[in-house]
């Protein structure tokens, strides 16, 4: 397989870590994050400093990247996880810019609005689709399970929920810490796949992208996240010969997509052994009538 391919599975694989944290968090709980690339910026900022100034394995500069978005999600979910609806959603869009201001004023520890170069470019394919495997498999448990039924409960109606003993604030807040660990793992594969890292890689239009795949795939979808993230980060590369062209037309896929299926592709269909026998039934009984 030649290098422009790995390295659009590679992309795939570091998107798909941020849009499943995503998934987890709009789809199934019912908090819409605009701040997705500040969880980014952390992961990504952190896990480089790390590698680059204090020659930190990079095993551990990803731990510690991951380890420092959770807790700035446990620093930023206490207050604003109490919001409802879009004043969430707008705190969590005002954090993000925070994020990147921050790391674009720290002109000597994150070299300022000229970023890092020169990072060690140590996310190769295995390390990404492994990583992105594993975070799949614990996703998808995650959400199968008691407490992904409770998070559903919640966003249905989260007083329901808390009338028969669910913690909102506390699933809420595992969710969002869970999502801020994906993609901070995620902002650090990508820092060192790239080799560089600048504030203008995590601003709105990152956060936006995510959001869209989630919503492209399906928001109640595992599956959809999977196939988002690998449609809309392949597209785009794919169609890099026709230049101006390509973005006109991922742009009118989305829109297509959106108007059509305002559920998303997936809707909340799932791959399952069972949901494909019950889609292989049904075409064989649609064969078998044309016949």
């Amino acid at each position: 397989m030649s290098e422009y391919y790995v390295g659009i599975l590679i992309l795939i694989c570091i998107n798909l870590l941020a849009v499943l944290g995503l998934s987890l968090l709009t789809g199934f709980t019912g908090l819409f994050n605009f701040g997705q690339a500040g969880f980014l910026a952390v992961g990504a900022y952190t896990a480089t400093i790390l590698t680059t100034q204090y020659k930190l394995p990079f095993a551990v500069a990803l731990l510690a990247g991951i380890l420092a978005s959770a807790l700035t999600s446990l620093v930023i979910g206490y207050p604003t996880l109490r919001l409802k609806g879009d004043y969430f959603a707008i705190a969590t869009l005002g954090f993000s810019e925070a994020v990147r201001l921050l790391v674009e004023n720290l002109e000597k520890l994150t070299g300022g609005s000229r970023g890092i170069p020169r990072i060690p470019t140590y996310t190769t394919l295995p390390v990404a689709l492994g990583t992105a495997i594993v975070a799949l498999w614990l996703v998808a448990n995650y959400v199968r399970s008691r407490h992904g039924r409770n998070c559903v409960a919640i966003r249905e109606d989260e007083l329901a929920a808390e009338s028969i003993g669910v913690n909102s604030f506390r699933y809420k807040q595992f969710s969002f810490a869970i999502n801020a660990m994906l993609a901070g793992l995620s902002g650090g594969l990508l820092a060192h796949y790239v080799g560089f890292i600048q504030p203008s890689m995590f601003s709105l239009i990152k956060s936006t992208e995510l959001i869209v795949m989630v919503i492209f795939g399906g928001m109640h979808s595992i599956t959809g996240a999977v196939f988002a993230a690998i449609t809309l980060t392949s597209l785009p590369e794919l169609l890099r010969a026709a230049q101006a062209w390509r973005l006109v037309v991922y742009g009118a896929l989305v829109v297509v997509i959106m108007v059509v299926r305002p559920e998303g592709l997936m809707g909340s269909w799932e791959l399952t052994p069972a949901n494909v026998k019950a889609l292989l039934t049904g075409f064989r009984a649609l064969w078998q009538e044309g016949e």
